[in-house]
This record gives C-alpha cells, sequence and structure tokens, in this order.
C-alpha cells in the first residue's frame, strides 16, 4: 500500500449473482480513476463463491485494494427483522452498517453494482458536505411519478419528494452519522415502521431528512428520458431498478455499459445472461414496476395527508407590513448607495464606558454571566434549529476553519438577526469548537440598551461591543490583540449594516482589515447564499435555507504596509464574495445605485 496517496474507502454490496456487473463496474472505475488517490474498495456480501472472488480481485493495481468482507456474522442478529420483496436481496441493507463496521473511516462512498462510472469517483468523493449525514441525487423514478412523489412526502416524511434521494449512489459522512448513533435507530424504525417501497432507501431518507446534501444528477444519472444533463457532461450512470442492458435492448446510455463490459472476462457470460432472458422475465419486470406504484398508492392510501392544509394556512398568512416597509427602505437605500446604514431601527445609543465593560470576561462575575449565557445560547439555537425558523441547507468549506493554525478574523454578510447563530452552529459543529473560542463583534446599542433575552446574549455571550468612547475602543483594542493572540476567532459583520434577506455583496468597510492587518492574522471570508424553504414564517414570507461558504483564508503580505494589506485583503474578500454570489445565483452582481452617486462616492 503507498501510505503517502490520500485513501478514498469505498464500498460495494454484492451477492454471488451479481459479481458479473461488478466487475462492469470495477473496470470502468480503474479505467477513470487517478494515479494521486489510492482507492479502498470493501465488497460486503454473505455468499460469494471463491471463484468469482478469484475473478474480482484480478482488479487490484497498485493504487487499488479489494477486499471481501463477509457480514454473515453481523446480519444474522437482524436477518429476520430485514424486509425484502421481487428481486431485492438482504445486501441491500449492508450500507445501513458501514459507519459502525468501519470506525477507522470518517466519510466513505457507497456504490451499487448496477453502474457505469464515467468520472473519477474520487471528485464524488471530495463533495462538501459540512455536518450532513449523507450526500446523493435525487431519486429520477420517484421524481417523475405523481404516485411516488406522494409516496415520498406522505409515507416516508420528506418535506419535498424533490430531496427524496436516491440510495444507490451514496457519499456517507461516517463520522456524523455514529454521532447521530444511526445504526441504532435504524433498527429501532426496523421493529416500528415498515418501509415496503424502496426498503433501505426508504429508512435512509426519513433518518437523513434536513441533513441531507443534494449532488448533481451526473453523478447518478438513471437511464430515464430527460433533458437535464447532456451526455458529455455524465460522471456515472445507475442502470436502477428494471433498466438493465444485460436485459433488455435499447436501454438509454447501454453503449457505455457494454464498452466496460467488453473490456472484462465477464463479456461473454453477461452476454448469454442477456440471450437467455426470457420474455416471461421481461413481461415479469415490466409488471414488477405496476406493481411498484399500485404499492405505493396503497401506502399513501393509508396515511391522511396534510400537506394542502399547510399550504393553506401558509398562504392565508399574511406578508408582515413592517417587513414590506424594510424591503421598501432597502430598495431605496441600494439606490441611492446608502449601503452602511441599517434598513431597520436599532435601540438608541447609551454610551459604554470603559468600567461598564469586561472585555476578556476576566472579573468573576463576568465569567459566570457568560457561562450562563453560552449555555442558553447554545439551547436557544438548539430550538431555532428543531422549529425550522434556522436552516442550514449545506455547508461548504468547513476545512477552511479547521485548518487554520492562528487566531483570525472571520467576515461574513448580514441579513438576519439570526445568522450569527448560522455561524455559531458551523463553529460548534467543526473539530475545534473544543479548543477555541469564537468572539462576536456587535453594535454599542446592542449591548447597551438591548432589552430582554437578547440583551442578555448580546451583553455575556462572547461579545465585543464597539464604543462611540474613545477609551473603551483602546480597551476593545487590546482585547481585540489578546483573543487573536492566543488563536481565538472574531467574526466581524464588515457590511457594516444589517439588510434583510439581501442576498447581494455589499461594499466593505475598512475596520475588520485593519485588525486583521495589524495583528497579522488571515481573514477568513464567509457568505451565506439562500434560497426559500417551503415553510412560511410569523411574517408571511418563507423562512430561508442557508448554504454557508467557508473560502480560504486570505492571508496579509508582508512586504506591503498595513494601510495597503487592509486594502488589499479588503478587495480579495470582495471577491471572494462576489464569485459566490454570482456563481450560485446565475446573475451579474449589479446595483440599483444611480451613476450619479457612484461617482460622487468614487471621488470623495
Amino acid at each position: 500500500m503507498n501510505n503517502e496517496l490520500e485513501k478514498i474507502p469505498i464500498f460495494f454490496a454484492v451477492d454471488d449473482s451479481y459479481t458479473h456487473f461488478l466487475a462492469v463496474a470495477l473496470q470502468s472505475l480503474i479505467d477513470n480513476s487517478s494515479k494521486e488517490y489510492y482507492y479502498l474498495i470493501k465488497i460486503l456480501h454473505t455468499n460469494v463463491s471463491k471463484k468469482n472472488m478469484n475473478m474480482i480481485l484480478k482488479y487490484e493495481r497498485d493504487n487499488v485494494d479489494i477486499e471481501f468482507v463477509d457480514l454473515n456474522y453481523y446480519i444474522k442478529q437482524v436477518a429476520d427483522k430485514l424486509y425484502t420483496r421481487d428481486y431485492y436481496t438482504k445486501t441491500t441493507y449492508f450500507r445501513l452498517f458501514i459507519p459502525n463496521l468501519y470506525p477507522q473511516y470518517d466519510k466513505a462512498l457507497y456504490l451499487d453494482s448496477d453502474i457505469t462510472i464515467l468520472g473519477d469517483v474520487a471528485d464524488l468523493y471530495h463533495t462538501e458536505m459540512g455536518t450532513n449525514l449523507v450526500a446523493a441525487a435525487p431519486d429520477d423514478i420517484i421524481n417523475f411519478n405523481k404516485v411516488f412523489q406522494d409516496y415520498a412526502e406522505k409515507v416516508v416524511g420528506v418535506a419535498d419528494y424533490k430531496k427524496y434521494f436516491n440510495a444507490g449512489v451514496l457519499l456517507m459522512n461516517l463520522d456524523e452519522l455514529r454521532k447521530f448513533n444511526f445504526q441504532d435507530k435504524f433498527l429501532y424504525l426496523l421493529e416500528t415502521v415498515k418501509f415496503s417501497v424502496a426498503q433501505d432507501q426508504d429508512y435512509l431518507n426519513r433518518l437523513c431528512k434536513g441533513r441531507t446534501t443534494i449532488i448533481s444528477k451526473k453523478w447518478n444519472r438513471m437511464p430515464i428520458p430527460s433533458d437535464e444533463i447532456e451526455t458529455k457532461d455524465i460522471k456515472l450512470i445507475h442502470y436502477n431498478f428494471a433498466c438493465k442492458p444485460w436485459h433488455f435492448e435499447n436501454i438509454l446510455y447501454n453503449e457505455f455499459f457494454w464498452e466496460y463490459a467488453q473490456k472484462t472476462e465477464c463479456y461473454e457470460e453477461i452476454k448469454k445472461i442477456k440471450e437467455n432472458y426470457t420474455e416471461e422475465e421481461k413481461f415479469r419486470d415490466r409488471e414488477s414496476e405496476q406493481k411498484l406504484r399500485e404499492l405505493a398508492q396503497k401506502e399513501c392510501d393509508c396515511v391522511g395527508d396534510d400537506r394542502e392544509y399547510r399550504r393553506n394556512i401558509n398562504s392565508v398568512i399574511e406578508k408582515s407590513k413592517e417587513r414590506l416597509a424594510i424591503i421598501e427602505k432597502i430598495k431605496k437605500l441600494e439606490k441611492e448607495g446608502k449601503f452602511d446604514i441599517d434598513a431597520e431601527e436599532d435601540p438608541p445609543t447609551i454610551e459604554l464606558t470603559p468600567e461598564n465593560i469586561d472585555y476578556l470576561r476576566e472579573r468573576r462575575y463576568s465569567k459566570i454571566k457568560n457561562k450562563v449565557a453560552n449555555r442558553l445560547g447554545a439551547r436557544f439555537l438548539d430550538r431555532l434549529l428543531k422549529n425550522d425558523k434556522l436552516i442550514i441547507k449545506d455547508v461548504k468549506g468547513i476545512e477552511n476553519l479547521e485548518n487554520l493554525s492562528t487566531g483570525a478574523i472571520i467576515t461574513c454578510n448580514h441579513f438576519n438577526p439570526y445568522d450569527c447563530f448560522a455561524i455559531e452552529e458551523v463553529f460548534r459543529a467543526s473539530n475545534i469548537s473544543d479548543k477555541k473560542k469564537l468572539f462576536k463583534v456587535i453594535r454599542e446599542g446592542n449591548y447597551t440598551n438591548f432589552p430582554g433575552l437578547y440583551g442578555f446574549f448580546f451583553r455575556n455571550c462572547n461579545t465585543l461591543p464597539l464604543s462611540s468612547n474613545r477609551r473603551t475602543m483602546i480597551e476593545f483594542v487590546k482585547a481585540v490583540e489578546k483573543i487573536l493572540e492566543r488563536g481565538d476567532y472574531i467574526l466581524i459583520y464588515p457590511e457594516q449594516s444589517l439588510w434583510w434577506n439581501y442576498r447581494k455583496p455589499k461594499p466593505l468597510k475598512n475596520g475588520a482589515f485593519n485588525l486583521a492587518a495589524k495583528n497579522n492574522v488571515p481573514v477568513l471570508p464567509i457568505f451565506i447564499t439562500m434560497e426559500d424553504s417551503n415553510i412560511i414564517g410569523e411574517d408571511g414570507f418563507p423562512v430561508q435555507e442557508y448554504i454557508i461558504n467557508i473560502e480560504k483564508p486570505i492571508y496579509a503580505n508582508h512586504n506591503l504596509s498595513v494601510r495597503e494589506n487592509m486594502e488589499n485583503m479588503k478587495n480579495k474578500n470582495f471577491e471572494v464574495w462576489k464569485n459566490i454570489y454570482e456563481d450560485f445565483y446565475k446573475i451579474p452582481l449589479e446595483y440599483t445605485t444611480e451613476k450619479k452617486v457612484i461617482k460622487l462616492a468614487n471621488e470623495e
């Protein structure tokens, strides 16, 4: 084994009758692999013959290791609970045991054997998942059939059938699945709920809903006519359900299967399988699809349907007049180029003097309140997430946070009072939250004059309030220096203003970048993109689903002055945000600001 190469764990699950098709999948995997990685292939089984094992083991290469793993000892404990139908076997459940079977791996790929791979699976393996449990593509069979759509939402319980994923190509976050206690929850669900349509896939969708990264269908393209993905862009073809090129003629993309099948020693045997596949067997396959639809319909008929009720309830919630007024004010501010003015009224500012602030929480009473506030804040955040008032759909680039070796200034766009909780959730989900602290720079009035629970959080949850008092700001700067020197992080909103659900990045102020340059620490740019969820909030607007994009840190150039570094880091930060915005929303970044206003601003 080449220990210098990054290892890519890949799991298959087969029985003896499927090893010929596994050979084709492996041939295509190896032909499209890279010498830069070491592919650790584990084949889970209970009954593969020695002859077929030896045939598959011939696919080992210098950077491809293959191991057969007999699960008889493991499965017999739950075999009586594993329901199967039609052509399914109990091997379909094997993927659900991978997290506990392989505690040495943090993540792994699971692939069905009825696939042909046209790209390097290492690219799929490197998909950013954040703290989500799995990454997978939507299931085309579900998405193109109304009965299955209803089944996914009414019976399985996913919020939107478009998020029901196919489990034949699965990137598994094994570390998070173990933390989630996935296997025990699956075995409990087996005892209480029987999913009979897609079986293990249904259980996966039920257990992982809300914590799934949806990937492009180019990594799980099924042979169903569609113009969503061009053939040249396909990375993996999944001959799902009865769409088997070794059974039927004219299966879409069958040419790719036969291209790789010809390279295997199983080619003649696979041709015989096709030649000997009887009309009766073909009829049975076609009939099984109809039976599956009927089964899904029966399942749907046995449960109530409150989806339309929820939509009706959502539709009658009148949009908040206050929110509508804020939206109009944001439009006006953008047109006038006043990007640093808040669209919502802040509490009146009371001057914060040095004797009324303990930035580093060094006093005994400050420490106690800080501890209590952080504990209450964590509970408050959990409730926001549980009640869908804060929805984090995906986190990309968390390794850029985890790999920081020094203190850092974290920048983020500011569009919601809860967006700091989104950053807090990312921080506590990282592997550094027990070693580092996250501080948040806040406005003076939020610290001195904000009422209630929020005010308590503002004053005590690792916050660094700004001040209109010069002496207090001297203490602020000293505290920042100490925090960064000991390797902790400070969150600053460099746009300065909060514009509700404003999706564009706004022009940036100097403060965050000046502090980074003076203290010789990197800036870690975070930009949160968003899209409407199907949940309507109390204000009558859709709750937003956040995608948190954590980009690579921006470092100072030691050959530049503090001022030059400040400008350089600020410009790079804005460019990063701009690129994320344009890439996600597929539109150029343009403001409605009148040209006359822009010209005057440039002259200043």
